[in-house]
């Protein structure tokens, strides 16, 4: 009886490999399934079960992987080359391992005679739900390579976006590690430097000065338990950022932040009109589309609003109404979705509006990025000036009592 090697997502949710002992590949499924688990693959063991089983080292490809991947594919099957002899060839030439693997076991999947489509949702971890919805429908309409043409502008266009946003992020970060290290370099090193001259000027010391000075003492004596803290604090938000709670809380703080507030909107209008036009032309039904789009949203309020959208849209509702109602998408998305339902291009009329979010992102980053920049350098000033004037003030009282001698 052979051996499989299997990876699945089990009851409560976690990824676990293993291998199975099983007359044939569908039994091994059937047995996985039968135990609530959710199978994400299953290969006989060998060399490609080998690779998989490290899989969880391998960096998960990005969007731009993704780009990549379907622009090749289109290209290799417009030069006429089969589908499995194609996914060969991508296996060997894609860099990111992860989805050379993924593309391997599509490969292999399809030669046992399964579609594309669902040779993909065995890979859940590399092929989003959106790619493996067009894929089935390229399949069932026979426009394969058009599906994938799509997937690669939309998945182009979304490295683009997230690109034009990440810089509004990474600058505060950079500055704010800056100021991590200044801060630490001064109160373990030039503070202890001053503070013995600054005990015997026979003065007392300022308030400040004092604060200072407790503050490099407990730097010097517990900078492990800082640093152990501050990973600490770091790991648990990213934890607590994962849970629906917390992505709830980050999402309303995002929308509260007069600035930002116009930046994850716009950037929301824009994946929302991008996706849900890429669904629609694909030929997709606008509830199953409204589904698929509210999973690709980055802030939950804006997902959570697209599935009341999709329900009111069961119940005999215009798309544009639940929109106009929910109140967080801009006037502009309403008004251009209502005059697309009007004129019956809705598709048409989400391109456009995809394509004008876009550059008001590109416009809006550069508004923040202009705004923060001498926010934060003058709250590093004000850190470190503190820190300066502390050290000063004392120095400053005593040369000026000498001078009134």
């Amino acid at each position: 009886m052979p051996t499989y090697t299997y990876v699945i997502i089990d009851p409560r949710g976690k990824q676990k490999r293993g291998s199975i002992k099983a007359e044939s590949r569908e039994n091994a499924i059937q047995r996985l399934k039968a135990e609530g688990s959710t199978v994400v693959s299953v290969d006989e063991s060998g060399a490609l079960a080998k690779e998989v089983s490290f899989s969880f080292l391998q960096k998960k490809p990005d969007t731009r992987d993704m780009a990549v991947f379907c622009r090749q594919f289109v290209s290799i099957i417009n030069a006429g080359v089969p589908v499995v002899s194609a996914l060969a060839m991508l296996s060997e030439q894609t860099e990111n391992k992860k989805l050379s693997t993924a593309i391997e076991g599509c490969k292999k999947s399809i030669e046992r005679g399964e579609t594309f489509a669902r040779a993909m949702e065995e890979w859940p971890e590399v092929f989003p739900s959106m790619l493996v919805t067009m894929v089935e429908a390229g399949e069932a309409s026979g426009s394969l390579e058009v599906s994938f043409s799509r997937m690669a502008e939309q998945f182009e266009k979304s490295a683009k976006l997230k690109a034009t946003v990440k810089k509004a992020s990474i600058y505060p970060i950079i500055i704010s590690l800056v100021a991590i290290v200044a801060v630490t370099a001064l109160l373990t090193l030039v503070i202890p430097a001053f503070e013995e001259m600054l005990n015997d000027l026979g003065t007392e010391l300022p308030a400040i000065t004092v604060a200072v000075i407790k503050a490099s003492e407990f730097m010097q004596n517990w900078w492990y338990i800082v640093i152990a803290f501050l990973v600490g604090l770091i790991i648990l938000m990213g934890v607590y950022k994962k849970t629906e709670n917390g992505m709830h809380v980050f999402g309303s703080l995002a929308l509260r932040i007069p600035l930002y507030k116009k930046l994850v909107v716009k950037t929301a209008s824009a994946q929302m009109a991008r996706t849900l036009s890429t669904l629609l032309a694909a030929g997709l039904p606008l509830m199953d589309a409204l589904e698929i789009t509210s999973g690709t949203m980055t802030n939950v309020h804006f997902r959570d609003g697209l599935i009341h959208a999709r329900d009111e849209v069961g119940m005999g509702s215009n798309l544009s109404e639940p929109i106009a109602r929910g109140g967080l998408f801009p006037p502009m998305v309403h008004h251009m979705l209502k005059i697309g339902e009007e004129t019956g291009a809705v598709e048409g009329m989400l391109s456009k509006l995809a394509d004008y979010y876009d550059d008001e992102v590109a416009q809006t980053t550069d508004q923040v990025m202009a705004v923060l920049e001498p926010l934060v350098i003058l709250l590093l000033a004000l850190i470190i000036g503190t820190i300066v004037i502390a050290v000063i003030m004392p120095m400053a009282s005593m040369y000026g009592g000498l001078e009134n001698l």
